[in-house]
């Protein structure tokens, strides 16, 4: 298997799609799928399909294609996804609930399993089956219960502090929804979802 560092971003993260696609396809009793049926099917060229996938090892048999399961199977491993990913939520408001009732529904073993936020007044609720706990417990909780990556729903004004916090208490991965670069070292990764400037690029191409 090729190392982490040879492998771009891109790649990682058209690797989602290509296992929400098959994992459709095996719902559906598709067992053999061709790299020209993905790009079709996902408007990706077929060659780019066949590359990133040839960057993990070798998947597929000419002539025949892609085995169903086992290309599932194998993405999850390479996504670490065959374990149970635990996942701490820090914002517990509009957005923190919609994403923590959302938790039932997360697939390939994918959990928030910690609720965190500031306000006392939301502490002891309930949310999706978790309790809000108070920030002052979050780095027990994250070390106690080995959570690697974190999701950020805060505003822009405390989302460095608490990313500082986040990091200190062992966190490598962090899903930022607060519209605000944050500075973090290189070992941890930050991928960030900016409703706005994606609602505005999106603009662009209105006519």
């Amino acid at each position: 298997m090729a190392k982490h560092e040879k492998i771009s971003e891109a790649v990682v993260r058209r690797l989602p799609i290509y296992l929400r696609y098959l994992s459709y396809l095996q719902q559906v009793n598709v067992t053999t799928v061709s790299s020209q049926q993905m790009g079709m099917n996902l408007d990706v060229n077929p060659a780019q399909i066949r590359k990133d996938l040839a960057a993990f090892g070798d998947f597929g048999k000419k002539g025949i294609g892609y085995d169903v399961n086992y290309l599932v199977e194998n993405i999850r491993q390479i996504l670490k996804l065959t374990e149970e990913v635990r996942v701490v939520l820090v914002g517990a408001g509009h957005l923190g609930h919609a994403i923590s009732n959302y938790n039932a529904y997360m697939k390939d073993n994918m959990r928030i399993a910690a609720i965190f936020d500031s306000d006392p007044q939301k502490w002891g609720k309930e949310v999706a089956g978790l309790q809000i706990q108070p920030m002052e417990e979050m780095a027990e909780t994250i070390q106690a219960k080995n959570i690697k990556l974190a999701i950020m729903t805060i505003p822009a004004t405390a989302a460095q502090t608490v990313c500082d916090q986040l990091i200190q208490a062992g966190i490598k991965g962090i899903l930022n929804f607060a519209p605000t670069t944050i500075r973090v070292p290189k070992d941890v990764r930050v991928h960030y979802a900016d409703v706005t400037s994606n609602l505005q690029s999106l603009a662009y191409y209105l006519t």
